[in-house]
């Protein structure tokens, strides 16, 4: 592949919403500047996903080190999230993910702390447990191979940040094509 044909395939991935801003920029400086991996552009973007993956991956991780410091499962990785969440999108959207899942887990831990009396209780708080440990390292896994899996019956407590051009992954055009630029249908000038 020429140098010409990976920059165009790098504007590509930034216009489809796989790269942000910065991530584009600096697979393009390490591409023009010849410092990126024999690879070409699989390899400028494979060392910058791999960072990107691995701190998603460590988000998931992290909340396991509350089986070790009792809370800290639920500091870690939101510290870890808005340390690294204007880093990438990817990290962001992997933070969002877990933080969501904090707040659901906790919810479903008061819950089974109430119907504990009525000895329902205590083996949903085991079930609990067991997702707790098995969603944490699926997500670990995906988010290393740089998948976003979204934790099964969580609540969406927070959605995907919107980004200067439209929500993450959306096309700049798709504003224009679903009505939402501009004036409001009933606004319309008569």
């Amino acid at each position: 592949m020429s140098l010409v044909e990976e920059l165009e395939r790098l504007e590509e991935l930034r216009r489809a919403g796989t790269l942000n801003d910065d991530e584009f920029q600096a697979a393009k400086s390490k591409l023009i500047d010849g410092e990126s991996s024999p690879g070409g552009l699989a390899g400028a973007l494979d060392n910058l996903s791999s960072d990107t993956n691995q701190w998603a991956m460590m988000i998931h991780l992290s909340q396991l080190t509350g089986f070790v410091l009792p809370v800290a499962g639920w500091v870690v990785p939101i510290i870890l999230w808005q340390l690294k969440k204007d880093m990438s999108e990817t990290v962001d959207r992997h933070g969002r993910v877990v933080t969501n899942w904090i707040i659901t887990e906790f919810i479903l831990g008061i819950c089974c702390f109430s119907l504990a009396g009525f000895l329902i209780g205590i083996p949903l708080f085991f079930g609990l447990l067991a997702v707790g440990v098995v969603f944490p390292v699926i997500g670990g896994i995906k988010a290393n191979n740089g998948e976003l899996w979204p934790y099964p019956m969580t609540i969406k407590f927070l959605a995907e940040r919107e980004k200067r051009t439209g929500h993450y992954g959306a096309d700049p055009g798709d504003a224009i094509a679903t009505g939402e630029a501009g004036a409001p249908d009933d606004q319309q000038a008569g």
